[in-house]
């Protein structure tokens, strides 16, 4: 599809009112755009069903978000702060019964055919922050940023330091507080009017008028709705692209009263969906378990009707438009080096190895883009988007180099840094998005200074971030190449080796992992007893061990009798380890590390571990990498757990106080005591002979 075509799709979908078919939308983009129509069908269906900007009724037939949602009911309750000041704020309350390219401050509230009109509200941009957290914690300051002119200005101002105060536009509900005696637990039903211009009428229900077994009824609807979201859709493009299909896959009853307002549910009700690191973004998923970080760059975000140079990129991992190439073509003008060789190396690294065809292909394009762009490049004009520009474009270049020569080496991705490939890949994604807005030849509308100003903010903190992962990969690399060396032998010598496996240990739902080694002979039960050591914990609660295909909630219980190697001989790489219902620790089997079983010493850089056989002389697994001080074993799981780390951070003091009690006085978040922990595995685990002695159960 062409630009237009696309565009075209896009008002189709926010303004037809029910269920369409595919000839519905190619003969509305046809009307639109007549050009290039033989394979318009296929590239629109694809379109719809790759970007999950429909829900699928069948084969060819869809319908929008607006046709689902508008008409639809849903609750907000307002807050005691909201009471206090006789408003209420927009935030993410209609999500996702509301156009998302609507910013709330847009929306349209009416109570009894009357329009309620917004006033204003200032505070600290904290104040603020908590009502527009479900679109994603990182994304509440920009959308209090472009809620007004002055916010924007403000967080400009200083990209390092939040604004003293801010001003946000929010809903004037003094009268309707006051004649409808409103208080603490009442509610509002919401019903969407209009779904693409976010028009909603609201009325007041009682916080006891509605039975608890619907209530429970609709809570069941949500659960379900939200494990199906996670399980076929994955972490999704965003949260409201989740939180919309879990609607879908909820079915009519989520979308009725008696209902909970989102907040409530994920806040207060579910213990089985969290808010969850995605990357330096964040989603929901199920609680106390990480999503899974992919095998290289995602490569979804490209278009269904891919030109030859975009394929040739793509197949290569770098999943960029013509118009980003174009913009590196600017740049090259702007550096005043437009030598295609050079330009092509920008584009595509070194490491990148491209077939000859693609190469010549590739470099013809340029070629010609370069004769193209002298004609009509002026150096003036490009004074003030050259330099981020270019800045932009060496980053990209950079995530490419780093995420290509990740995909090629030998690493285990287990070993690398949380989230490796997701980070690398968000970011590869926004400066490809910030190259086409600045290829300034092609686009509409080029940025204006207050968006040139909030793109080199954001770039700002792409490098830092970029910079950040850079050095973990570096110092995992660093290990995990001395990991595979092999224990050098003076010739005649003839030692017997056992073999053991560095272990990975991550706990579900926080920052907390412990990386060990133990014997391929090790019991799942000598296992347990390792993780309850590492994380501190008194062995006071129930355990079992599974494999679980992640996402999908379903398990088959391992016997913990079986042995490391065992798992290993059947394909077994990834177990779960249950602790309670409380916690979720995925736990990676790595790559093997060799010891000398008759004096139980091996690379010393990994310590010694017990041998296979056991042979009458071990040693107690060590743990030779980890990171973040385990939580107590009491606390009811991750969700509680970071939210006695956020009291401790920025609670209130009675908040505070509270987490200081419950964590304990000395509790560091960030601490980590590698020779700490392995003085407690030696002094509580230590192997024995099989022969007539009893192993650690």
């Amino acid at each position: 599809m062409t630009v237009s075509q696309e565009k075209a799709l896009y008002e189709f979908l926010d303004t037809v009112p029910g269920p369409f078919t595919l000839d519905d939308v190619v003969g509305f983009i046809r009307k639109k755009d007549p050009k290039r129509l033989a394979k318009l069908a296929s590239e629109a269906a694809f379109f719809i069903n790759i970007r999950n900007i429909a829900f699928k009724l069948g084969t060819k037939r869809w319908i929008s978000r607006r046709g689902y949602f508008e008409g639809s009911f849903f609750v907000i309750t307002p807050t005691r702060q909201e009471l206090q000041n006789g408003i209420l704020i927009p935030g993410h309350r209609c999500v996702p019964f509301a156009n998302p390219a609507l910013l709330p401050h847009e929306y349209q509230f009416f109570w009894q055919n009357s329009k309620i009109p917004f006033t204003t509200s200032e505070g600290s941009p904290e104040d603020f922050y908590p009502y527009y957290s479900i679109l994603g914690e990182e994304y509440a300051p920009q959308y209090v940023a472009r809620d007004n002119p002055e916010n924007e200005s403000a967080y400009n101002d200083d990209p390092y330091a939040e604004p003293a105060e801010v001003s946000i536009q929010t809903v004037d509900m003094r009268n309707i507080y006051r004649k409808t005696s409103f208080i603490p637990g009442d509610r509002f039903v919401v019903q969407t009017k209009d779904w693409k211009d976010g028009v909603f009428y609201i009325e007041k229900v009682g916080k006891d008028e509605w039975p608890q077994a619907e209530l429970d009824e609709w809570f069941q609807a949500a659960e379900e709705g939200f494990k199906n979201s996670f399980t076929l859709l994955g972490p999704g493009a965003s949260t409201d692209e989740q939180i919309a299909f879990a609607y879908w896959y909820g079915g009519e009853r989520m979308r009725n009263v008696p209902a909970y307002s989102l907040e409530d549910f994920f806040y207060e009700k579910t213990d089985r969906i969290e808010t969850t690191a995605y990357g330096i973004e964040s989603r929901f998923w199920f609680s106390g378990k990480d999503i899974p970080d992919c095998k290289g760059l995602m490569l979804n975000q490209m278009h269904p009707d891919m030109t030859a140079v975009e394929n040739i990129l793509y197949k290569n991992s770098i999943p960029i438009s013509e118009y980003a190439v174009q913009a590196y073509v600017l740049d090259a003008f702007y550096r005043k080096d437009t030598n295609a060789k050079s330009l092509i190396k920008r584009i595509v690294p070194p490491c990148v190895e491209m077939e000859k065809y693609e190469y010549n292909y590739l470099a013809g394009y340029i070629s010609r883009l370069l004769v193209e762009c002298k004609e009509i490049y002026n150096v003036f004009q490009d004074r003030t988007f050259g330099p981020i520009r270019q800045r932009i474009g060496e980053l990209h270049t950079a995530v490419i180099e780093l995420a290509v020569r990740l995909q090629k080496s030998n690493i285990d991705p287990a070993w690398l840094p949380k989230h490796t490939f997701i980070i690398l890949s968000q970011i590869q994604e926004h400066t490809s998005g910030l190259l086409e807005d600045l290829d300034t030849v092609n686009v509409d509308e080029a940025p204006s200074e207050d968006e040139l100003d909030t793109i080199d903010n954001s770039l700002d903190s792409m490098i830092e971030t970029y910079e950040d992962i850079k050095e973990l990969v570096r110092e995992t690399l660093d290990n995990f190449r001395r990991s595979q060396l092999t224990i050098v032998r003076r010739r005649g010598e003839d030692k017997e080796t056992a073999p053991g496996r560095l272990i990975q240990i991550n706990l579900g739902g926080t920052n907390v992992w412990r990386r060990i080694v133990l014997p391929e002979s090790a019991l799942l039960t000598e296992l347990h007893t390792v993780i309850q050591t590492v994380f501190g914990w008194e062995n006071k609660n129930v355990f079992q061990f599974s494999q679980e295909k992640w996402g999908t909630g379903e398990a088959a219980d391992i016997a913990p009798r079986a042995e490391i190697g065992e798992l290993i001989g059947k394909g077994i790489s990834e177990l779960i380890y249950e602790y309670e219902n409380k916690w979720t620790v995925r736990i990676l089997i790595l790559s093997r590390a060799e010891t000398d079983s008759k004096t139980g010493k091996g690379d010393a850089r990994f310590f010694a571990v017990g041998t296979g056989a056991y042979g009458g002389h071990s040693a107690p697994p060590r743990c030779v990498a980890g990171e973040g001080a385990a939580p107590p074993e009491f606390i009811e799981g991750p969700l509680r757990f970071r939210r006695y780390l956020s009291a401790l951070e920025r609670g209130n003091e009675t908040e505070r106080q509270t987490a200081v009690r419950v964590l304990g006085v000395d509790f560091d978040p960030g601490s980590f005591d590698m020779e700490q922990i392995n003085r407690k595995l030696n002094s509580v685990y230590t192997l024995k002979t099989r022969a007539g002695k009893e192993r650690p159960q």
